[in-house]
């Protein structure tokens, strides 16, 4: 009883912790919408991001009585009023000419390093310093995260792996929840579950003891993700992030707890409504916003038709990801591990149960004997989505295919997805950024670690030695690394999605420097 008394207690706390502001589109109204609609900044997340210079009172009284004036200029407005957010770390930094990409990796884990000690603007306030992905992205951001702590675990760093989990354990005893990222304005969407992941690393240097600290906060974040479930009927299949399979098994979906246009992409969310005229807008806003919780936005996995590029048939809400139920998988099998460990037998049970369930499930509905492939599945159309993508690597990597799954999904991988710089994201080429010709950093480390589970060595080494070359080739040639990567033509920075090609980059620097270091160190994760 004392452990069930121990989770309990998590959850009076949510809530207690002082309370964040609300949103800049909610806070600024009619201000905010003329900023953003009008473009005074090429991309959206600049005003955002901004603090104001006064107090918001003062500030739209300004704006009310100035925008009558027949000489109102709007920039100039924003620019007395609000003020860019002034980091903690170095503002400028210039790449080594004579470092190693390991060397250059090294030192930009300090450049990348943010403290937050107070609320700023719409930046949330957390207790410990933390890494950030680079270029636009000034925040802690959660799946990101993940990948940047195996980076930081190979240079030995685990200070800040271990400070980052406390600053998501302190979200989640605020929110319920980890956000997105400590933004305001993210506040109602999270992102790919990968807290019992990034336990698992921290665990490498602490020891298993590190797990009984942080159940209640698993179990917490997969309430998160499950909320609901026992309310749900036939004829009421889906709420919020829960859904209710035909056969009554749980499976979960990405969404957003509110319907209003992305305040960071809202000229973006607003135009795209607009060009689907026969859909009500807050549809076409929770699905935007979902597929942004997905961290794919965006991607034709989530269009209606994958085949064709429009963004505004996009339908996120009505698929169940393969990923994300992976996910969710390892994470209930990591809470009945601890509880086993804790001697909790009939807990464990329950967790192991719910993890079964749920693997049952998947093989259900997202894999196709005749494709010999992982689809996911729209629960609204009762059918799979015909979009080939990474996504189906998830079941390897979280150890739940059967070997016949694996090696068929090995060949497929092969065959399909493996060009001359690594791996295309799926097999659509189009103008998001998801899509291929473009290659990601996270979905190679999935790809490549599911594939050694099941055997597929030279596959994985394969993979490996493509995807290294690609980086390390760009680093020698500009001297630095990106977000993603046009694998098909690897001299090529990647493109596509809202916002041009970023430097830094979190996880891009995690995922390699982990490739690098791994056959040195044996680490696995």
């Amino acid at each position: 009883m004392g452990l069930v008394r121990k989770i309990k207690s998590l959850f009076t706390t949510v809530g207690s912790v002082t309370p964040t502001k609300d949103s800049p589109d909610v806070l600024l109204g009619e201000l905010f919408q003329d900023v953003q609609l009008r473009r005074v900044f090429p991309d959206g997340m600049t005003f955002v991001d901004m603090v104001p210079a006064n107090r918001l009172r003062s500030i739209l009284v300004a704006y009310e009585h100035q925008r009558q004036r027949p000489d109102f200029n709007l920039h100039e407005f924003v620019r007395r009023y609000f003020k860019d957010y002034i980091e903690s770390a170095p503002q400028v930094y210039r790449t080594n000419p004579n470092h190693t990409v390991e060397q250059h990796i090294n030192e930009l884990w300090n450049v990348l390093t943010r403290q937050a000690y107070v609320n700023k603007g719409s930046l949330m306030a957390l207790p410990y310093p933390y890494i950030v992905p680079g270029g636009r992205f000034g925040a802690q951001w959660y799946w990101d995260s993940y990948f940047t702590m195996l980076g930081l675990a190979a240079s030995d760093r685990y200070d800040l792996v271990e400070g980052m989990m406390k600053n998501y354990a302190f979200l989640i005893r605020k929110y319920g929840y980890i956000v997105q990222a400590n933004r305001t304005y993210y506040i109602g969407r999270s992102q790919p579950p990968y807290f019992s992941h990034m336990l698992k690393v921290l665990a490498r240097k602490q020891g298993k003891g590190i797990y009984v600290r942080y159940l209640p906060y698993l179990v917490a974040e997969y309430r998160f993700w499950t909320k609901n479930a026992s309310e749900l009927t036939a004829e009421r299949p889906s709420y919020r992030r829960t859904v209710r399979m035909p056969d009554g098994a749980i499976l979960s979906r990405y969404y957003d707890n509110k319907r209003t246009p992305r305040p960071e992409s809202y000229k973006e969310d607003v135009d795209t409504a607009l060009k689907a005229p026969e859909r009500v807008p807050s549809k076409v806003y929770v699905d935007l916003r979902a597929g942004a919780e997905s961290g794919w936005d965006f991607s034709s996995r989530w269009l209606d038709d994958s085949a064709v590029n429009d963004i505004s048939t996009i339908r996120t809400t009505d698929i169940i990801p393969i990923d994300l139920n992976c996910l969710l998988v390892h994470q209930a099998q990591t809470i009945a591990e601890i509880c086993t460990m804790l001697k909790q037998s009939k807990l464990a049970k329950v967790w192991h149960d719910r993890a079964q369930r749920r693997i049952d499930a998947i093989n259900k509905y997202c894999w196709n004997e005749e494709k010999q492939f992982y689809f996911d599945y729209n629960f609204i159309d009762a059918k799979q989505t015909n979009c080939y993508s990474l996504a189906a690597t998830y079941p390897l990597y979280v150890g739940i295919a059967s070997q016949a799954q694996a090696d068929a999904v090995a060949k497929v991988l092969k065959e399909k997805f493996l060009k001359k710089g690594g791996l295309v994201t799926t097999l659509q080429t189009t103008e998001q950024q998801w899509d291929s010709p473009n290659g990601w950093a996270p979905l190679h480390w999935v790809t490549i670690k599911g594939l050694r589970n099941y055997g597929h060595q030279d596959l994985a080494d394969e993979i490996k030695a493509r995807w290294v070359k690609t980086c390390v080739d760009l680093f020698k040639k500009e001297g630095k690394l990106v977000e993603k990567y046009n694998v098909i033509h690897p001299h090529e920075g990647g493109g596509g999605g809202e916002y041009e090609l970023q430097d830094g980059f979190g996880w891009t620097n995690g995922v390699l420097m982990a490739l690098l270091k791994e056959e040195k160190r044996g680490d696995e994760s």
